[in-house]
């Protein structure tokens, strides 16, 4: 059998990948970028101020240099590069992303085969209880979530160019710490708000909206997407909050939403990754996998979360591209049968 030496290298590239991972991960939870940033740039240097053996700094960070995450040498001394800039801690740091991704989503994917193979929780095979109850338990986890999804947020000031919010009541339903509507509200002067979240929300929802928009502007709700949602908005807004319920639920909360609507020039509004069976690219269908690893849910495709807004009365008008391969779909309440 002739050897295809570009399928090997791309295999063992592949499958290597959890190693990759590691290495970043094991950087990140060292802080060396931070280090590297405060000028302890030698391997000796990093060795002592982390605690870790020279010679395993020495050879993780060869692996980490290779791959373009850090610069230079141990002797000389390593820089920071534009990837491990975004591990620094502070503001929209990956920092968190990575940690949770190499503890306990990590965990959760060694379990991929019976996920795969069942359709269900990789997550709760490891830990034995679903996702989000787990983050009741653990708030550092908790934390490390939350960060994460703010981290992964790099499209929200784009929304104001793919949407016109001028003058609008803009409901945000399941809008976790307020990060899209401050993002929103910053870049509409004469719009409002009113966030919707669970009561365990509300507490850093406030502070984060108190800080960048004023509460003055905004109105923070707890309460549950599946009950019901603030009636009044001229916009409401589903941002990546559909992916662990299934299609009953999911169309219980496209309903509530357009039951809510202020009258018919109202909108719903959502953002999410969606997965395409022709021609698929790698994002939605990593993390397709990956939401099913984690809650036992995915992501669907245009044509599904189509059909289950036509369920609830709602026709899709226009649809908008947004970073990450994010997609903005945005729906209006079908006019009534005429008698």
């Amino acid at each position: 059998m002739t050897v295809n030496v570009q399928a090997t290298r791309e295999v063992i590239e592949m499958i290597t990948g959890g190693w990759r991972a590691q290495a970043l991960y094991t950087a990140v939870k060292l802080g060396l970028a931070d280090h590297i940033e405060a000028g302890r740039t030698t391997g000796a240097e990093l060795a002592e101020s982390t605690g870790a053996s020279e010679e395993g700094i020495h050879r993780l960070m060869r692996l980490l240099v290779a791959t373009g995450v850090f610069a230079g040498n141990g002797s000389t001394g390593y820089r920071n590069t534009d990837v491990s800039a975004a591990l620094l801690d502070g503001p929209g740091s990956l920092r968190d992303m990575c940690l949770l991704y190499g503890e306990e989503f990590y965990v959760a994917w060694q379990h991929a085969h019976h996920a795969i193979s069942t359709v269900s929780s990789g997550f709760e095979v490891a830990y034995g209880q679903p996702f989000y109850d787990y983050l009741g338990h653990h708030a550092d986890t908790a934390r490390r979530f939350h960060h994460t999804l703010n981290a992964a947020s790099m499209f929200f000031h784009q929304v104001p160019e793919v949407f016109d919010f001028s003058g609008k009541m803009v409901v945000d339903v399941g809008g976790g710490g307020g990060e899209l509507l401050a993002s929103i509200l910053g870049a509409t002067p004469d719009a409002r708000g009113t966030l919707l979240d669970r009561e365990h929300m509300m507490p850093k929802a406030g502070e984060h909206l108190a800080a960048t928009v004023g509460l003055d502007r905004v109105e923070l709700v707890g309460g549950d997407m599946f009950t019901d949602v603030p009636k009044g908005g001229d916009v409401y807004i589903l941002c990546r909050v559909l992916a662990a319920w299934d299609d009953e639920a999911v169309v219980t909360v496209f309903e509530n939403c357009r039951r809510a609507m202020a009258d018919s020039s109202a909108r719903l509004l959502l953002l999410d990754r969606f997965v395409e069976d022709q021609n698929p690219t790698v994002l939605p269908s990593l993390w397709d996998l990956h939401l099913l690893m984690t809650t036992g849910g995915g992501h669907r495709s245009r044509e599904r979360i189509t059909a289950l807004l036509d369920r609830a009365g709602l026709d899709v008008e226009r649809k908008a591209d947004l970073p990450m391969e994010t997609v903005a779909l945005v729906a209006a309440a079908r006019a009534p049968a005429q008698p």
